[in-house]
């Protein structure tokens, strides 16, 4: 096939470690292919008014999906943009607005159509799941051409444990695409919440959540056009996307996917408020109402884990006491 040359550079391609193991690769498709996946009719879509843009993508085959940071009902959607503020109730308590997600559901364009058959087939997944270790028959995969309008938001987290890889690619229509607010952060707790990622890494049977944007700090953004990042979820892959921006002439597009596990297991789902550790009056560190984390004031090592990034309470409290927070 015309994309065979994507296996040699997946597979080649060296792991990056700031701020966790991914790989990145730039120019991935030829300066040819990039175009003429860029130029379809598919990917270049513009529209005078937030309604021609839904019926424009509607018409190339686009629908609405259900995906996180996201509502699913146009309507909603339409008065959101007219009146952000009548809507707030309706985002996650980590965020602060919402946007739509579309996905191409029969890519009609040639180019489109062999790459859409090309990542979905069984060799770019086994390199795929070569590359991060990992057994592709224990896997099943989910892919397609997405695109995300504004207020499209996904405050900090590093993806659910039943992910196996995650990879994004950039196949952004507009030409200042780089400039644009709408591209994926990743990023790394700061000091004083590490200890999120150590219970998570003590706490195996609890799912991972979104987190707070001031909880980390972004070391590095995808804004790169015709980019590759993948990575296998884990416990310090934090990423998130908060996209402002003018979806009229252009709208921020994806190559998305993922490898799942096909075995899962019940998991408790605390959220984001059921981590927060606050100094109490008196009292040192206390947890809040409905916390999951047990005991912390008197045994953080026991609750959280004793890994080398296990944080002491002392240090904890000190940081809390400085502003640091």
């Amino acid at each position: 096939m015309a994309f065979d040359y994507l296996l040699d550079k997946l597979a080649d391609a060296e792991f990056r470690s700031d701020p966790f193991r991914h790989i990145w690769i730039d120019d991935l498709f030829t300066s040819e292919h990039f175009a003429a996946i860029t130029e379809a009719p598919e990917i270049d879509v513009s529209a005078p008014t937030d309604e021609e843009v839904l019926d424009a993508l509607f018409g190339q085959g686009y629908q609405i999906i259900d995906f996180p940071g996201c509502v699913t009902d146009r309507h909603t959607y339409l008065r959101w943009r007219r009146h952000p503020q009548s809507l707030r109730g309706l985002k996650h308590s980590a965020c602060e607005g919402f946007g739509m997600a579309l996905r191409l559901t029969t890519p009609r364009s040639p180019i489109l159509a062999e790459l859409d058959e090309f990542l979905r087939g069984d060799r770019f997944q086994c390199v795929l799941a070569d590359k991060f270790g990992i057994d592709r028959s224990a896997t099943f995969n989910d892919s397609g051409i997405q695109k995300y309008l504004d207020g499209y938001e996904i405050s900090p987290h590093p993806d659910v444990r039943h992910k196996a890889v995650t990879y994004m690619v950039n196949i952004n229509p507009a030409e200042d695409s780089a400039v644009l607010q709408h591209h994926t952060q990743y990023l790394r707790f700061t000091p004083p919440y590490r200890y999120v990622q150590t219970y998570w890494e003590g706490h195996p049977e609890a799912e991972r959540c979104w987190v707070p944007w001031d909880w980390c700090e972004t070391v590095s953004e995808q804004r790169c056009n015709n980019s590759l990042v993948a990575f296998a979820p884990d416990n310090s892959t934090m990423h998130g996307v908060k996209a402002r921006y003018d979806h009229l002439p252009a709208q921020r597009t994806q190559l998305y996917g993922n490898l799942w596990h096909k075995q899962t297991r019940e998991l408790t789902k605390p959220e984001w408020e059921n981590l927060v550790v606050r100094e109490g009056a008196g009292r040192g560190l206390q947890p809040p109402k409905r916390s999951v984390l047990g005991r912390w004031t008197r045994s953080v090592m026991k609750v959280i884990g004793r890994g080398a990034d296990a944080a002491d309470p002392r240090v904890i409290r000190n940081r809390l006491k400085a502003g640091k927070r």
